[in-house]
């Protein structure tokens, strides 16, 4: 019975107000019993239970600057961590977040640490936020279109209306399709392929988003984000 209470986790209390309605709605509701069976079957689901809104929860509502939107948590154990694209200390970085480093290097002309934990880039506002919060075990994409996407599109879409001037980072055609969620005439939406080792070389190297938000953040008063600091 304690897995039933893990899988309550606390969200920060801005994001609590701004997504009240979400919570309350049925889909949630449907999600939440859906991933209670799930783990009463024995099914392992990352991350675990007290970090599946770790992007909020280092980011509030108020204080975040830039976006980064993934699709999902990574899959392998020990990985996920409730961030797109970030994995705990002590956990070789993925090639993604490989490539993400590289393109910082190029892009700054600084030298990225050997660990793969962004928290340091959450605490200053970057939300690292995945479409989809919770994953089986060693199989991509298996929380998809469980509801997952209507509380994090509602995020997004509460950013775009009730703040001005954030950083939208758009990797890839799966991240692209929440373009029509974000007004662009408020914020700053750059858009590039995705970082994947499959993809990078198709316009994510090269892309200079990483200058371009910090160029942003300054014209609009803002403090830069240090790239270096995860």
């Amino acid at each position: 019975m304690s897995e039933k209470i893990a899988i309550n986790p606390q969200i920060e209390e801005s994001w609590k107000n701004v997504l009240s309605d979400e919570f309350g709605a049925g889909y949630m509701k449907e999600l939440k019993k859906k991933l209670v069976e799930e783990m009463e079957q024995g099914i392992v689901l990352y991350p675990p239970a007290k970090q599946i809104f770790n992007a909020f929860n280092l980011a509030p509502f108020d204080k975040v600057k830039v976006v980064i939107l993934g699709q999902d948590p990574y899959h392998g154990r020990g990985q996920a961590q409730g961030l797109s694209f970030s994995v705990p200390d002590g956990v070789k970085p993925p090639p993604s977040l490989l490539n993400i480093f590289k393109e910082i290097e190029n892009d700054l002309g600084v030298k990225m640490p050997e660990i793969g934990n962004l928290e340091g880039w959450a605490r200053q506002g970057v939300l690292l936020l995945n479409a989809i919060l919770t994953v089986r075990a060693d199989i991509p994409a298996s929380h998809r279109n469980i509801g997952w996407e209507k509380l994090t599109d509602a995020a997004i879409k509460a950013l775009s209306d009730k703040r001005e001037q954030i950083v939208f980072l758009l990797w890839g055609k799966f991240a692209q399709e929440k373009e029509k969620l974000i007004n662009a005439e408020r914020h700053l939406v750059l858009k590039s392929a995705h970082p994947s080792p499959y993809s990078a070389n198709a316009g994510f190297f090269g892309c200079k988003h990483f200058s371009k938000a910090n160029e942003y953040l300054s014209k609009t008063g803002q403090t830069p984000i240090d790239w270096t600091n995860i």
